[in-house]
């Protein structure tokens, strides 16, 4: 398994162990490039996650959608292996943010 594959699973164990309706949208062809990893609605909160490892960092195209979606008052957080277990944080701090 990947370390991104790695990081992957442990942000869904979390998504799933809160009930977060989640999916991994598929960019392919008919997608739109650039989409975070994994897009999710919690308490009527968009939320989308750019999952990277081993230091990477997101592309320009990547870093874009991820500000577009804050502008429009959604979360967006890039999770790695050192903060994927602030995932319940994050979610919670979603539910109490404006």
């Amino acid at each position: 398994m990947t370390p991104e594959k790695t990081v992957k699973k442990q942000l869904t164990k979390h998504l799933k162990e809160a009930n977060v309706y989640y999916f991994y949208p598929a960019t392919g062809g008919y997608g739109r490039s650039g989409v975070p990893d994994v897009v999710c609605c919690y308490g009527g909160k968009f939320i989308a996650f750019e999952c990277k490892a081993n230091g990477n960092v997101p592309t320009a195209l990547q870093e874009k959608n991820l500000r577009e979606i804050r502008k429009c008052g959604g979360v967006a957080w890039v999770i790695n292996e050192d903060n994927v277990d602030d995932v319940p944080t994050i979610l919670k701090n979603a539910l109490t943010s404006g």
